[in-house]
């Protein structure tokens, strides 16, 4: 009882302590007493959804929509945000799967208020609390290497800001919600299938530790929604699904770039100004702010796609209009992990051309880029243009350094030199050439002794670097590798095995996988979902269910025949 009292008390003089402006959320410590007294005690998570709410909403402060009915239309002007609530659903919700972490420690929501009947209903849009400022994005983009004029929110809806207990600012957004001004030939839905690859991807990445945007919740209903998955012409009906997804901010290449494309300049330096503002608070005094905060977004997006390459991620639509301006991940659509090695691998079976194929991720991230900083012009005079024009011809030394660093890491080394270039050229091509598996070949180097490894005695249970080893240029390759490793002061064997365990994980998330939960799902077996999702937030740890479940073996071979699409 004493304990109880205790970590109530501690927990209301934590949170006690407000600020009379919603423009300013306090200094506190109530996450450092959540983890001394338990998160399970302290009364700071709340239950219910009538003991929650938004932060004052400051996207309200950019230009708004004149327009306040709710219809599609091409040709909104002058404006950020239109003004729009969630579609509700009609049907039967039923609660697929939770993010427990994203709810506990983004949201301040205990784990609980998910049995709730209320919280189903926010989830799916049918319930707007009375502190949410429902509002649609309005931006462009290139789309495949073209300009593809007003995009915008089609399927989704943010609901509002939310400040939590660390200070931490989050947007939350209903993906599925149902038909904004932008949806222009869709119905603004999303379906299951795509809606548990977004929220089982999403986690993922997190633990992985990439940047990225988070999932807290997903629904379903019975409600239909006409897809054809494939555009080959044979649409059927499938069920729409709603995920409540997370970021610091949910703006975007594209934000920028239909105002300047549009000629609605007054419009940009306010958002870019707003921008830089709430996102980037050290450069608001700076007289170099648009150069500076282009730097950042560059070099923090290079640093995003080479965290891709080192885990063998293909996006699978890397248009503009789906990259953050804050450098995370964002709008998971026909994403791919590479399984058997192929620097052309390509997700999304709409990719023909293989724009977007993941030896060329880093190529197109410069080149979408060069669109923002073309975008950011209007702004900038002669001097600033140049600097910018300084910062995209370092990029491509900056990546290839960082690449490096990050392959180095993953083969257990520390300090870099630049002959590590011929070392992981030399072991990609290997990869390529024998179709290795990405995933448990860098593992497997660390679980097995350089002594070692060039007897085929020893590889047995290795079962992708059995593979690998068969290449006529594997030994060579082990010899540079072992010298490397010598070179390198006080890295001794358990060393290198240990660093390599550490960075590369044992299991990601493999479409065939993702179709295993799918396909329950769509039965209304949603244990599938919730467990993949449990495992994948320790990817590096040996988990018994995972290895039971041959989540670290070859794939299995109908798996060479799934395929994904930008249709969701």
């Amino acid at each position: 009882m004493k304990i109880l009292l205790c970590s109530t008390i501690l927990c209301v003089v934590a949170t006690s302590i407000t600020c009379d402006t919603c423009d300013k959320w306090p200094k506190n410590y109530t996450h450092l007493v959540m983890d001394i007294i338990g998160r399970d005690t302290c009364p700071r998570l709340k239950r219910s959804l009538s003991e929650w709410q938004f932060s004052c909403s400051k996207l309200k402060q950019l230009p708004i929509d004149e327009i306040k009915e709710n219809y599609v239309r091409g040709n909104v002007e002058n404006a950020v945000f239109s003004e729009v609530s969630p579609v509700p659903l009609k049907t039967k919700l039923r609660l697929v799967s939770i993010s427990r972490d994203a709810l506990t420690d983004i949201l301040d929501m205990d784990p609980e208020i998910s049995d709730t009947e209320e919280f189903i209903q926010f989830i799916a849009g049918n319930k707007v609390l009375d502190s949410s400022t429902p509002l649609a994005h309005r931006y462009g983009g290139y789309q495949f290497g073209l300009w593809a004029y007003q995009l915008g929110d089609g399927r989704a809806v943010s609901l509002g800001e939310y400040v939590n207990s660390k200070g931490q600012h989050w947007e939350l957004q209903l993906k599925g919600s149902g038909r904004t001004p932008y949806s222009r030939f869709g119905d603004g839905r999303a379906v299951l299938r795509s809606s548990v690859r977004e929220f089982l991807c999403s986690e993922a990445m997190y633990y992985l530790g990439i940047p990225t945007s988070r999932a807290a919740a997903l629904v379903v209903s019975e409600d239909p929604v006409v897809r054809d998955q494939f555009y080959k012409g044979y649409p059927k009906a499938e069920r729409a699904a709603v995920v409540l997804r997370l970021a610091p901010s949910w703006f975007r290449f594209g934000s920028l770039e239909i105002l300047t494309e549009n000629g609605e300049l007054a419009t940009l330096k306010v958002l870019v100004d707003y921008i830089i503002q709430e996102y980037f608070p050290d450069l608001k005094d700076d007289k170099n702010k648009y150069v500076q905060m282009f730097s950042d977004i560059a070099y923090k997006s290079m640093d995003l796609a080479i965290h891709w390459d080192t885990v063998g991620f293909a996006h699978g639509v890397l248009n503009t209009d789906n990259m953050s301006l804050l450098g995370i991940t964002i709008d998971y659509g026909p994403f791919g992990f590479v399984e058997t090695y192929d620097p052309l691998f390509v997700p999304n079976s709409s990719d023909d051309e293989k724009r977007y194929a993941l030896c060329k991720q880093l190529e197109i991230v410069r080149w979408n880029l060069e669109k923002l900083a073309h975008a950011l012009s209007p702004l900038l005079n002669n001097d600033e243009r140049s600097q910018i024009l300084d910062v995209m011809n370092s990029l491509s030394s900056y990546s290839t350094q960082k690449r490096r660093q990050a392959f180095v890491r993953k083969l257990g080394l520390q300090q870099p030199e630049d002959s590590d270039d011929e070392l992981i050229t030399l072991l990609l091509q290997i990869m390529a050439e024998t179709r290795a598996d990405f995933t448990m070949t860098f593992r497997q180097f660390g679980e097995i002794d350089l002594t070692d490894i060039t007897d085929k005695s020893k590889l047995d249970t290795l079962w992708s670097l059995e593979k690998l080893s068969g290449h006529r240029l594997f030994e060579d390759f082990i010899e540079l590798y072992r010298n490397r490793v010598k070179k390198e002061k006080g890295l001794t064997e358990e060393v290198r095995k240990e660093r390599i365990l550490k960075f590369n994980p044992r299991y990601v998330l493999r479409n065939w996988m993702a179709q295993v939960a799918i396909e329950r799902a769509e039965d209304n077996d949603f244990t599938e979902v919730q467990m993949l999702h449990e495992i994948l937030k320790n990817p590096f740890t040996v988990q018994e269910e995972a290895e039971k479940r041959k989540f670290a073996d070859p794939p299995p071979e109908w798996s060479l025949f799934l395929r994904v699409s930008c249709s969701s």
